[in-house]
């Protein structure tokens, strides 16, 4: 049977528990995981591309362990359904927190069923303390030294702080 790959991209600024979440049921899924953290400055991330790569290693490392298979952090400038071709990907991971997600996603799934039709899309929905945390909000809390400790994980919380140069983390 072929190696089951996954690939679960986003950019990841910074990455949360709901990205946490989807990481570990996604890791029960496939023999191999890759995360791929996306350049995209559009968004405006505030963390480089190598220090969320970092951030994203380190966090990620221990449900590798726990689930025994593959997890490979890689960053991707590309077109996504390139990138998964390049990484051997069969299917794409994606998350969902709210219908108003699912409205973008459902585009993008038939844009890259198009550009590929080989590489599926599965989504997982988020569990339902996570459903409400973005990467965004996690952002602007921490930007006004409000308390992000539930929001990411601690490393991520304690780096988000300093890279703001907002009150500590509590916790």
């Amino acid at each position: 049977m072929p190696e089951r790959i996954a690939l679960y991209p986003g950019t990841f600024d910074p990455i949360t528990n709901g990205h946490i979440d989807i990481i570990t049921r996604a890791a029960k899924l496939v023999d191999k995981l890759v995360i791929g953290v996306a350049m995209n400055a559009g968004k405006g991330p505030i963390f480089s591309l190598d220090e969320r790569v970092a951030l994203v290693e380190a966090e990620v490392r221990p449900i590798a362990e726990r689930a025994g298979i593959t997890v490979a952090i890689r960053p991707f400038s590309s077109l996504l359904i390139q990138f998964a071709e390049e990484v051997g990907a069969q299917m794409i991971i994606r998350g969902l927190r709210a219908v108003s997600d699912f409205d973008y996603e459902f585009q993008m799934t038939g844009m890259n069923y198009r550009l590929d039709p080989r590489i599926e899309t599965v989504f997982l929905m988020a569990s339902e303390h996570h459903q409400f945390i973005s990467s965004r909000f996690v952002k602007d809390i921490a930007a006004f030294g409000g308390d992000i400790t539930s929001f990411v994980p601690k490393l991520t919380a304690e780096t988000t702080v300093a890279k703001l140069g907002t009150a500590k983390p509590k916790g």
